[in-house]
């Protein structure tokens, strides 16, 4: 998962949110774009994106945290296996509670008080597991900051394409998914030195910069048109875009957007198959995203290469991990739109299959015991490893870490943000609130069950078992990409429009 985490959630912007920034480029002119000052506007998406830095850093916490636990000489620290699996798995339920409640501040509040607001509950969190005296206290603050990251997740990618315009909106889309990534690397290289403790009050700097700095920062101008306050939204584009600029034809066209998304969805319109089909579709992607184990993996990232013989130790494999998270995320967000949507599918499904595959049949047939760790691997069971006189051996041992650092850039390659993509682009405008919040509420509660039950299912089948589940999750992910997801590389909204209200596959293969 991750997080992920990172496109957007929420209801769509119309004209001044839209999937293709070549069309809204014809909407403003080329001279208008060139002429726009764009050192505030970035400064102000730097300010909301630490918010998915701090979410993609309170993701993977556990990853370091849990086998310093294990071992901790403080009994009421000292966790088992199910206390572990709950460690894990109660950030992703608070981040579907965060996700769902943000449906309902990014109306009430607006985007950047959303923001804003899920700073308390996020340092509230970190404070409790950085001053935890028991178990119940870890758990509360992964809670809390799970809570956080939900609502920044759906609230910063509002904001961003609000404040954007065309000429930049590409590149800062992707910068919350990348923020995200960047954030459990800089978790992970922290690791390395830091107590589980600092940690947590390392977590609170990034939180506590982004309050500060979006002090400072403007509301979107989309929500202040649609409280009516136009004269501060006139404001605010002109801060945004610059005093010498044609910033008041932008607002003319914001507002006849607002106006035109007014209407919502009835219940009787959610029977047409053009607008059930898409969101059908939509909310399987993220049911198969998260089956395909990208969460419990990132969360129990150390664990699993304690629980391998590793050539490492396991806390510099995991900032290996991180570090190919990241650059494979940049690769995708310049190759998403060259590449084409369905062919990046199929190679990602492809390499995060390969690779489940490879990991589980390595840990099935191997015997070896980890180096470093209190547990080892026999069979795909933890067992202890003075019971094994097998030692790692050759460069063999390299497999867990390869395999792994495949399916991690097999998602971040295709799975992980086309999936967020592709809900932009073939939702209906009118039920684009509704089914995000839909696919919002599977993804996480999918993610908590995989979560929560992963280590219980290493105790009792072994650790090779799940990797085999998520290698035939990837196999079907492969047959979902050719049978029920279109290509829209090259194709206007109208067009992909067009084909879930006919059902012609012309209209896609079409104006390539």
């Amino acid at each position: 998962m991750d997080a992920s985490i990172q496109k957007p959630l929420l209801g769509a912007p119309g004209s001044a949110y839209q999937t293709f920034p070549q069309r809204n480029a014809h909407q403003l002119d080329r001279e208008y774009i060139r002429t726009l000052q764009n050192k505030r506007l970035f400064l102000a998406a730097f300010a909301a994106v630490l918010g998915n830095f701090n979410f993609g850093y309170a993701l993977v916490y556990t990853s370091p945290v849990i086998p310093a636990l294990e071992s901790s000489n403080i009994p009421a620290l000292k966790i088992n296996r199910v206390e572990e699996s709950w460690f894990g798995s109660v950030f992703t339920l608070g981040a579907a509670a965060g996700g769902l409640s943000a449906m309902l501040l990014n109306d009430r509040l607006g985007r950047k008080l959303s923001i804003m607001f899920s700073a308390v509950p996020s340092a509230v969190g970190y404070a409790f597991m950085g001053s935890a005296q028991g178990v119940w206290m870890l758990l509360l603050g992964r809670l809390l900051t799970g809570y956080a990251g939900g609502v920044t997740a759906a609230s910063i990618p509002v904001y961003i394409s609000e404040i954007s315009h065309p000429g930049v909106r590409g590149a800062l889309g992707a910068c919350p998914q990348i923020m995200a990534v960047l954030g459990s690397l800089i978790l992970y290289a922290l690791g390395l030195k830091l107590s589980w403790r600092w940690l947590a009050v390392a977590g609170e700097v990034p939180v506590l910069t982004m309050i500060i700095l979006l002090c400072f920062m403007p509301n979107s101008p989309r929500f202040l048109i649609s409280k009516g306050k136009d004269d501060e939204a006139v404001g605010v584009l002109r801060w945004l875009r610059g005093q010498n600029t044609d910033f008041h034809r932008e607002f003319e066209q914001i507002k006849e957007s607002v106006r035109q998304q007014s209407r919502r969805i009835s219940c009787a319109e959610i029977k047409d198959p053009f607008i059930y089909k898409p969101i059908l579709i939509a909310v399987l992607m993220r049911f198969l995203q998260q089956l395909s184990g990208v969460t419990p993996i990132l969360v129990y990232l150390q664990t699993i290469f304690q629980s391998t013989a590793v050539i490492l130790k396991p806390e510099y494999d995991a900032a290996i991990v991180g570090g190919v998270r990241l650059a494979s995320v940049l690769i995708a967000a310049f190759s998403m739109d060259k590449a084409g949507r369905k062919i990046l599918l199929f190679v990602s499904a492809g390499i995060m299959f390969a690779s489940n595959l490879i990991l589980g049949l390595y840990i099935h047939y191997t015997s070896l015991p980890s180096h470093n760790s209190t547990t080892a691997v026999v069979n795909g069971t933890l067992v202890s490893p003075e019971s094994l006189t097998a030692e790692p051996s050759g460069y063999i041992t390299l497999i867990p870490l390869v395999a792994t650092m495949l399916f991690i850039m097999g998602y971040a390659m295709g799975w992980g943000p086309i999936t967020w993509l592709l809900m932009s682009e073939i939702l209906p405008l009118k039920a684009r609130g509704v089914a995000s919040g839909l696919c919002v509420l599977v993804s996480w509660l999918t993610a908590f069950a995989l979560t929560r039950f992963f280590l219980l299912v290493v105790r009792d089948f072994g650790l090779e078992v799940p990797f085999l589940f998520f290698a035939v999750i990837c196999a079907g992910n492969l047959l979902f990409t050719g049978c029920c997801v279109p290509e829209t590389k090259g194709r206007s909204l109208e067009q992909i429009e067009s084909y879930f209200r006919t059902g012609r596959r012309s209209i896609m293969r079409n104006h390539i």
